[in-house]
């Protein structure tokens, strides 16, 4: 029997047939190539793991800056407007401009009341040391009419003493009289005369008891006027010098009134009270304005700030000083900043209607804290700069 003929190993043209089972090349190279893949994705997400972690960034985040309200301090007409919308001002810098013609009638006006309150002053003022003369002179002669009346009644008591010693011895002269007269010793008429002395003794001493009751009654009124003299002297000078502090108060109110006349006509210029950008321009010429009515508002873009609300969860470790690299879009560059402080409380607490928790309806919000961030001074750009901007922030926190 003939063998039958083996298949021939191999292709037609004469390559080796794969083994079932065998590994292909390809397949091996795919394989290397997705471990490659996957351990540079693992150390490219480590390496960004590493990155990120130094760094807290938000994009709640704006350019902030104080807009003043520019507003006139005293009633007017305008007459003149000087500025123009988004129009660069310089502090100092007239905007507006009021009719002064009252102001300059009141001033007119203050400086007549001036006038009138020192002239009130001028008259015044002497009658303090006329009172003060005139006091001292009534007191004085108070005093020596006292002492002049208590030496009058001095002599009253010694000249009713000497009344009363020669009534005694009219008295006694007359007692002997009697004897010589009964006795046939003294002739009548000489009892007479001794009668006729004792008389006008007794009589000269009731003259004098009048004249000491006289004397001291005198006396006490002296000693009355020298105390109500003294009383009175004093309050007489208070209410003089209270009359002249009462005109010197006028006078100072008056000079008072004329300083906020002479001001009032210098808010009749309104002037710019920084530098900044003009905006909101809401008055013409021919407008009557009011005191705080605002006029334009005044963008103070030489003092700007960034107001970044991050997460709760991001401020853990931010703290003041912390480096700041901020993206603005306007400008589409990076700038440099830092961590200046941090709000009192969450956005959400000094929102309108802060949220009540206690009513039940209690749901976890993730809050957000406003973060102050300065600018660095010194860089390219800053003053290009606007409240409102967007900007992004990143901050170094490790």
């Amino acid at each position: 029997m003939q063998e039958q003929a083996r298949p021939v190993e191999g292709g037609g043209n004469g390559a080796p047939a794969e083994q079932p089972g065998a590994p292909r090349a390809g397949s091996g190279r795919r394989r290397l190539r997705l471990a490659a893949g996957l351990a540079l994705a693992a150390v490219l997400a480590l390496a960004w793991w590493l990155y990120a972690r130094r760094y807290e960034e938000t994009d709640d985040a704006q350019v902030d800056g104080n807009v003043s309200a520019v507003s006139p301090r005293v009633p007017g007409t305008v007459i003149a407007v000087h500025v123009v919308e988004n129009q660069r001002v310089k502090a100092g810098e007239a905007l507006v401009e009021l009719d002064p013609t009252d102001l300059e009638v009141a001033l007119a006006q203050a400086r007549a009341a001036v006038a009138q309150a020192e002239a009130q002053v001028a008259a015044e003022n002497p009658t303090v040391s006329i009172t003060a003369t005139s006091n001292l002179a009534a007191v004085q002669s108070a005093e020596a009419e006292v002492e002049q009346a208590r030496t009058d009644a001095e002599a009253a008591e010694r000249e009713l003493e000497q009344a009363r010693a020669n009534d005694r011895l009219a008295r006694l002269q007359l007692d002997r009289a009697r004897l010589l007269v009964a006795g046939s010793s003294m002739a009548p008429a000489e009892f007479d005369q001794r009668t006729a002395a004792a008389d006008v003794a007794r009589a000269a001493v009731a003259a004098a008891q009048k004249r000491v009751q006289g004397r001291e009654a005198r006396l006490d009124s002296a000693l009355s006027r020298q105390r109500e003299t003294r009383q009175n002297a004093p309050r007489q000078l208070v209410s003089r010098e209270a009359a002249v502090a009462v005109r010197r108060a006028n006078q100072e109110l008056a000079r008072a009134q004329l300083r906020q006349a002479q001001l009032n006509l210098g808010y009749a210029r309104v002037t710019a009270p920084v530098d900044g950008v003009i905006g909101r321009k809401s008055v013409n010429v021919g407008d009557r304005v009011q005191p705080g009515q605002q006029l334009m508002a005044l963008t103070q873009t030489g003092d700007l700030w960034i107001t970044a609300n991050f997460r709760e969860t991001q401020i853990e470790r931010m703290r003041v000083g912390q480096r700041v690299e901020v993206h603005v879009d306007a400008l589409g560059r990076e700038l440099v900043g830092a961590v200046e402080s941090f709000a009192g409380a969450t956005g959400s607490r000094f929102s309108l209607l802060p949220p009540e928790n206690a009513t039940g309806n209690y749901v976890k919000v993730v809050q957000r804290l406003p973060v102050r961030i300065r600018f660095a001074p010194g860089q390219p750009e800053l003053e290009r700069l606007r409240p409102g901007m967007s900007v992004e922030t990143r901050v170094k926190v490790r």
